[in-house]
């Protein structure tokens, strides 16, 4: 599907069965730039979405739901007035523009021109891409199909252990469409499907319970979760319950720590990442804030946020502001080099855009947010970090985290996890919490490994009471004295 094949599919969908055209958007905008407005757009979209879970053998639930509406927002300078309707049609979106029009200057006279107000739609770049295919994943497998898919994941999970006595497994899908629409004139779409798959074990021996999870997913059909694919996050969960249940408690204090690679980059993204964000930097409330061009990580280390990588969950062929996804350098070699920008803030602090607007749907503002953020690969095998280490912890995935953008102090849960003794991997532990500070946490950074991957595709974020969907990674990384919070 080409950017005027994605167009067409989002006007069909949005605008023409509510008789909107381009004379009729063009109306809403000349009615918002009646007074100073530096910039105006409408959002436009469409989701079905739909989940279902299943435990102990049957379906416990399943919904699905069906969303769509208008946002409209207005910008002056600092200020942003928005709108949203769940209704569309040209009603809606002139009452919502006059609820913005109160964002103008005050004293400002006249009407501004809207360019881009003649001839025929300007069709984004960014929409020509296609970083993935625009097919409706929910329509990809048959109801009673999605209910074996779960059913044969459970089984997995079973037959690999006699020791679990509980499987959950959970299924979702989107399909989304949006449109976006420019005072400037541009108008684009992009055409968004979503898939997630999940499962959670528990494992029981002598009372004793532990739980272990996996799963994956982005942005494609269910026909990517193959026999093989299940298997994979089946042994995942339950080699992580079965471990879990032989762990002793895990050790406190500084010490030296290994995160594995892929998913532990979760911990980049809480506690550096969100303080790379461009309004929390313009509003001076980041570690990280008036920090370009100085060192804030070990010489090697590189960091990018990438929204282009293919059928990756947290990519876009153009963000919810129209502007094309891009990878974005943020921190290359030790250095700050630069943010994460939407429109609004990257025209306030006169840097570039890098196509990070997101918002959760129409009924939110968008603002600059992540979407894949990496670690670049360093030059060591994994197994020289662990042999570098004579005691420390190997931390090879996390459960949740929390971390204070101004400060840039965190804390995370280790879900899986194991003692280093002389160079070599030992017991596993249970109960570590790695507790530090973002930017000191990168000056720590010791060995990198060459064995860069990214999650398995199930990473949301949440940021100002609205989620989007993300990715992370990070090779093996060595980190000398971290503060490891644990219960033996």
């Amino acid at each position: 599907m080409n950017s005027v094949t994605t167009l067409h599919t989002a006007t069909n969908l949005l605008l023409a069965p509510y008789n909107l055209d381009q004379h009729a958007l063009q109306k809403v905008f000349g009615s918002i730039m009646t007074h100073a407005v530096d910039y105006a757009d409408l959002y436009f979209q469409y989701s079905r979405s739909e989940a279902w879970s299943l435990e102990e053998g049957m379906v416990k639930s399943g919904s699905f739901d069906i969303d769509q509406g208008v946002g409209v927002r207005a910008i002056s300078g600092e200020k942003t007035a928005f709108a949203y309707s769940d209704d569309i049609n040209l009603e809606a979106l002139e009452s919502a523009a006059g609820a913005t029009r109160a964002i103008g200057r005050a004293g400002a006279a006249g009407a501004l021109a809207v360019s881009g107000a003649a001839g025929a739609l300007a069709v984004s770049g960014a929409a020509a891409r296609r970083l993935y295919l625009p097919n409706d994943p929910i329509a990809s497998l048959t109801d009673d199909a999605k209910i074996a898919l779960l059913e044969k994941l459970e089984r997995y999970a079973r037959k690999l252990d006699a020791r679990v006595s509980q499987v959950m497994a959970s299924l979702a899908g989107e399909f989304e469409v949006v449109l976006v629409a420019r005072n400037d004139g541009f108008v684009g779409a992009d055409v968004r499907p979503l898939v997630r798959l999940s499962v959670n074990v528990i494992a029981e021996e002598n009372g004793v319970r532990e739980q272990g999870s996996a799963g994956g997913g982005g942005r494609f059909d269910y026909a990517y979760f193959s026999d093989e694919i299940l298997q994979q996050y089946a042994e995942h969960a339950v080699h992580q319950a079965i471990t879990n249940l032989r762990a002793k408690p895990a050790p406190a204090g500084t010490m030296t720590v290994v995160l594995g690679s892929g998913w532990p980059g979760i911990l980049l993204h809480e506690a550096i990442g969100h303080g790379l964000e461009g309004d929390f930097n313009r509003k001076g409330s980041s570690a990280f804030s008036g920090r370009i061009g100085e060192r804030v990580a070990a010489p090697g280390v590189t960091v990018l946020d990438d929204g282009t990588l293919e059928k990756r969950r947290g990519s876009l062929n153009m963000d919810d502001e129209g502007n094309p996804t891009q990878s974005t350098t943020l921190i290359e070699n030790g250095v700050l080099v630069g943010y994460i920008q939407d429109s609004l803030n990257a025209r306030l602090m006169n840097m570039p855009l890098t196509g990070n607007g997101r918002r959760e749907s129409f009924a939110h503002i968008p603002m600059p947010r992540m979407t894949n953020t990496y670690m670049l690969n360093g030059d060591k095998d994994p197994q020289e970090i662990i042999a570098s280490v004579k005691n420390g912890l190997y931390a090879v995935n996390f459960g949740g985290g929390q971390v204070d953008i101004t400060s840039g102090k965190f804390v995370f849960s280790a879900a899986e996890a194991y003692i280093i003794e002389n160079g070599k991997i030992g017991a596993p532990v249970k109960g570590a919490t790695l507790i530090g500070n973002g930017p000191d946490v990168l000056t720590r950074v010791a060995m990198m490994g060459n064995d860069m991957k990214l999650d398995p595709g199930v990473g949301t974020c949440g940021k100002d009471g609205q989620s989007v969907p993300v990715g992370v990674g990070q090779p093996t990384l060595r980190i000398d004295g971290l503060t490891v919070g644990g219960t033996g």
